[in-house]
């Protein structure tokens, strides 16, 4: 009789944890519903684009012929060939100067004790944020056009006035990330290296450095494929003079109506992406696994 009512009580004590179940899940498909409308909808248009880029482009028309290759060969010409590389010579510049030049500001961030100095760089690393794209694009346009400085050298509608940019448009994601990384790792490691006779310069190449990587490679490709579909900072800084695959897809799109060709630039840019966070994830395995 004991045991019927000790299993009894057992029931009713499980009975409305499995009566919960069912509605704790019914809450849960209701959260997921609209972020799965969302990824139904960007998949449906990468789906679209795909179809687009292999499409004819027939002049004259803006209903596509049928299937072919001849977008991605049209990508090998000379004429398009050249924004294909100044796109990926400008990203890899603008992730290589951004790292260089945050890497400072998010260690002192990170490490200062003053509560004065971290708010200070907090609030102008965060201060662009609160301006949109276009306005600190054009904000650059009077700066490089000699409307403020002259400059010895010209900078508007160039190579280097773009890098400019994009640098500046890059900085403020790459600083918050290093300064995650970088208040990650233990002081307790600096000062023992220290300790044990490492000069400044050796503590950061051999302990910094190293334990800060991920927030490098995180910063690194984040900052590339960000540069890689910029199409505001090149079209206003550089005039038309200097295309990146953004620019090249505005122009078949809207000025030629050649929407397969711009399909294949786009697709070609995010087969870039891709194949960047693949060759990402094959060298960060090992790490991230540990030693055997």
């Amino acid at each position: 009789m004991l045991a019927i009512r000790l299993s009894a009580a057992t029931v009713s004590a499980i009975l409305p944890a499995h009566a919960r179940q069912p509605r704790a899940s019914r809450v849960v498909r209701r959260l997921l519903a609209p972020a799965l409308v969302v990824i139904a909808a960007f998949t449906a248009a990468l789906f679209a684009l795909l179809r687009y880029s292999v499409l004819e482009f027939v002049p004259g028309s803006l209903q596509p012929g049928g299937f072919t290759l001849a977008n991605f060969t049209g990508i090998l010409s000379r004429q398009y060939l050249g924004a294909v590389w100044d796109t990926l010579v400008l990203s890899a510049a603008t992730t290589v100067l951004t790292l260089v030049a945050s890497y400072p500001v998010a260690y002192t961030l990170a490490r200062t004790r003053s509560a004065r100095v971290r708010s200070a760089i907090l609030v102008l690393t965060l201060a662009p944020f609160f301006t949109g794209a276009i306005v600190r694009t054009y904000a650059w346009v009077l700066v490089l056009g000699n409307t403020v400085v002259t400059w010895p050298v010209r900078l508007l509608f160039t190579p280097q006035g773009v890098l400019v940019g994009l640098v500046h448009f890059s900085m403020p994601t790459m600083i918050l990330l290093l300064a995650a990384a970088i208040s990650h790792i233990d002081p307790v490691y600096e000062r023992a290296a220290a300790s044990l006779g490492a000069g400044p310069r050796r503590v950061f190449r051999r302990v910094t450095l190293p334990l800060s990587m991920p927030g490098i490679v995180s910063g690194s490709v984040i900052v590339f494929a960000w540069t890689l579909s910029a199409f505001a900072t090149p079209e206003l800084l550089g005039g038309g003079k200097v295309k990146m695959i953004a620019n090249v897809v505005r122009d078949l799109a809207l000025d030629s109506f050649n929407w397969p060709g711009g399909a294949a630039f786009a697709v070609l840019a995010l087969a870039v992406t891709f194949a960047l966070f693949a060759g990402v994830g094959r060298l960060t395995a090992p790490a991230e696994r540990g030693p055997r």
